[in-house]
């Protein structure tokens, strides 16, 4: 894989960094977190990771992740800009002990300017980046996209995808450095089209919720079908817009909308006609052409889709949960995505090896877990 070879110290966090973390450990990076618990079954993205229960309260423990993070590649960290300074790990320190380290901060605010230091969450996030303000239906207040938009596009995604530059360059230079990936910068950066567009093209200049993209045109929107399903429409060119109104059995429809009247009169007749059909008879109508005209996919349902059984887009895992499988897809050295929990005993041998490799003497292991500077798992044994 990729990364193979690749040591990644990741610190227990929400969302965006165990999102970080897991993309580094399906393209092969070795992943330990360091968390208050060995056994923390509430993050669902450990698999494939080791976890080390560190008690970083302690000067004890402090000098032992400082230990580990000199034997890793790349460390990422999701507090506030300061609190890993308290714990005497911050980047000052331990890029001096290990230069070639990549040291990647992933918060909201990012490291400097006037909101750094202030809690928030996606919302919060998305809304500073200006791009919640784009999101929702004409009229009524924004809507944000559950957490997707910061947490995981804008937030681990972004701060992965610096990482790798930063691994890249490191081949280069042999130095490591810091990656200040803040999550209201990195939605709005995933989100540059939306900015940029609008002095070039007219799919967005109104208020939102009036524009092609974002429901305003009924030929790129979603309607609800006879049995309470829906099918998505993105007929935006004409000759997929032909198509369209020739399969859906409209012919007298039109792009060229004169006003907002016209415009609603054209949605209330699609919508009607597709109330006529179920979401299986529309898919059967629509298939094999190119009116770009598909069917809303129940999440429950996604591993079953034709197009995604065949190219093994998902994943059932022990638990009877989903997971879509890495992407992109690499041809020779594809991402590979870990089954196995982060509580299974091989997974909890790796994670004694990594303090093995420390060369730490067996009375300096003994006086950490007596003194429960390290958590060990029931099962562990050293």
């Amino acid at each position: 894989m990729p990364l193979k070879g690749i040591k990644v110290l990741e610190f227990a966090g929400l969302a965006p960094a165990p999102f970080c973390g897991k993309i580094l450990a399906d393209f092969g990076a070795k992943v330990t977190v360091i968390d208050r618990v060995p056994d923390n079954h509430f993050n669902c993205m450990n698999r494939g990771k080791r976890v080390l229960a560190i008690n970083l309260k302690v000067p004890e423990g402090q000098k032992l992740a400082r230990k580990l993070a000199g034997t890793q590649d790349v460390l990422i960290e999701p507090f506030r800009p300061g609190i890993m300074e308290k714990l005497n790990l911050g980047p000052e320190i331990l890029c001096k002990d290990n230069p070639r380290l990549i040291y990647a901060r992933l918060t909201g605010f990012g490291q400097h300017g006037r909101l750094a230091a202030r809690a928030g969450h996606d919302i919060n996030y998305a809304a500073i980046s200006g791009v919640l303000s784009m999101l929702g239906n004409k009229n009524q207040k924004p809507q944000p996209p559950i957490n997707i938009l910061a947490d995981f596009a804008g937030g681990g995604l972004m701060c992965s995808l610096g990482i790798c530059m930063a691994l890249l360059e490191r081949h280069r230079s042999g130095r490591g450095q810091v990656v200040d990936s803040a999550m209201v910068d990195g939605a709005a950066y995933v989100a540059s089209w939306l900015f940029m567009a609008r002095n070039v093209i007219s799919l967005f200049q109104g208020e939102r919720g009036t524009n092609v993209l974002d429901g305003g045109f009924y030929f790129y929107d979603v309607y609800e079908t006879k049995d309470g399903k829906y099918m998505s429409v993105g007929a935006l060119e004409q000759q997929f817009f032909e198509e369209f109104k020739q399969k859906l059995g409209l012919p007298e429809l039109s792009q060229a909308i004169a006003d907002e009247n016209e415009m609603q009169t054209a949605k209330d007749l699609v919508t009607k006609k597709f109330l006529e059909k179920t979401q299986a008879e529309w898919s059967a109508i629509f298939e094999d052409n190119d009116a770009c005209v598909y069917p809303v996919v129940d999440w429950e349902n996604v591993m079953e889709h034709e197009h995604n059984k065949a190219r093994q887009a998902f994943q059932k895992l022990d638990d009877g949960c989903l997971a879509p499988n890495p992407a992109p897809r690499l041809s020779r050295t594809p991402g590979k995505l870990s089954t196995r929990p982060s509580s299974s005993s091989e997974a909890v041998e790796e994670s004694l090896d990594i303090i093995r490799d420390l060369k730490l003497s067996s009375q300096e292991l003994q006086k950490l877990v007596s003194e429960k500077v390290l958590i060990l798992p029931t099962q562990a044994k050293l």
